[in-house]
C-alpha cells in the first residue's frame, strides 16, 4: 500500500474515533462504552490518579499502546513534543509533570483529534500547552528545540518511519530524549496481515521488527538505544484483534502469538550533534 493510502485511512479512522468521542463524552454511559470498545493493544495504561483530574473526553480518546510520560522521566521545565497527540491525554499529562515553566507540544495531523485535544486543553485550564496541526514526517517546529519527544502508539502507522525518526532527531536538543511506546514484533509477521490496511491503523500491520526499529534509529542518528517490552500479546489477544477483520482467525492466531508486543522505545540525540 503506498504512503498516501495509509495516511488517508489513518486520519479517517482517527477523524471518527474523535467524532465517536465527543458523542459519548458526558453521556451516562461514555466510559463505558468506551471501555467496551476497547482492544488488549490500546486499554489500561494510566493510573486513577493520573486520569482524575483530566477531562474524560481526553481519557476516552486515548488510543495509545502504553504511558510514556510516565516512562520518559520528565524534568520541571523541559519542553516535550508528542507525535500524534490525538485527544491530548499525553500533552496534558506532561505539561502537568514539566510545570510553569516547561511546555508541552502535541502534534496531529487529523483536524477532528486537534479540535478535541484544544478543548480538553480549555476544559483542563493548562496554559503551557501548544497542539500543532502537522505530520509527524515533517514537524512544524525549528531544530534543537525540544527536551524530549513522546509517542503513544503513532510511528508504526507512519508510511515512512526513517523520515519520523530523522525528524525527531532534528528537533530534539543535543541530549534530548526519545522515549516513545509503540507497538513493535518479534519475527517474521504473516502476509495477510502486514498487508491489510485496516490492520495498519489498528497498530498491527505497521508495526516494525524489534531489531529493524533499532537499526532505524541508529541510521537516523540516534544512540543508547533500548527497547523494553511493556506486553506481549499471546494467542488470545491475536484472536480479539484480528476478529471481524475478514481474516481466517484460527489460521493466523497461532501464527502471530507472542510475535507483537507493546514496547518503550528508548534514545538519545548525541551531545555533540546539532542537527
Amino acid at each position: 500500500m503506498s504512503e498516501i493510502d495509509v495516511k488517508a485511512a489513518v486520519q479517517e479512522k482517527y477523524g471518527q474515533a474523535a467524532l465517536r468521542v465527543r458523542s459519548q463524552a458526558g453521556s451516562c454511559c461514555g466510559a463505558s462504552a468506551a471501555r467496551g470498545a476497547s482492544n488488549p493493544i490500546t486499554s489500561d495504561h494510566y493510573d486513577d490518579s493520573e486520569t482524575g483530574a483530566l477531562p474524560e473526553a481526553a481519557v476516552l480518546a486515548s488510543l495509545g499502546c502504553g504511558n510514556p510520560t510516565a516512562l520518559a522521566r520528565l524534568e520541571p521545565g523541559e519542553t516535550v513534543l508528542d507525535l500524534g497527540s490525538g485527544g491530548g491525554i499525553d500533552v496534558l499529562l506532561s505539561a502537568r509533570r514539566v510545570g510553569p515553566n516547561g511546555k508541552a507540544y502535541g502534534l496531529d495531523m487529523t483536524d477532528e483529534m486537534l479540535a478535541l485535544a484544544r478543548e480538553n486543553q480549555r476544559k483542563a485550564g493548562v496554559e503551557n500547552v501548544e497542539f500543532l496541526k502537522g505530520e509527524i514526517e515533517d514537524i512544524p517546529l525549528p531544530d534543537g528545540c525540544v527536551d524530549v519527544v513522546i509517542s503513544n502508539c503513532v510511528i508504526n502507522l507512519s508510511g515512512d518511519k526513517d523520515r519520523v525518526l530523522r525528524e525527531a532527531f532534528r528537533v530534539l536538543k543535543p541530549g534530548g530524549r526519545f522515549a516513545v511506546s509503540d507497538v513493535v514484533t518479534r519475527g517474521e509477521v504473516p502476509a495477510p496481515i502486514r498487508k491489510d490496511i485496516l490492520l495498519w491503523v489498528g497498530c498491527i500491520a505497521g508495526a516494525l521488527e524489534d531489531i529493524e526499529y533499532a537499526e532505524k534509529l541508529a541510521t537516523a542518528g540516534f544512540e543508547a538505544i533500548s527497547i523494553e517490552p511493556t506486553r506481549v500479546y499471546d494467542v488470545e489477544d491475536a484472536r480479539e484483534f484480528l476478529n471481524g477483520k475478514g481474516i481466517d482467525v484460527d489460521a493466523l492466531a497461532p501464527q502471530v502469538d507472542g510475535k507483537f508486543m507493546s514496547a518503550f522505545v528508548r534514545a538519545v540525540k548525541p551531545i555533540n550533534r546539532l542537527k
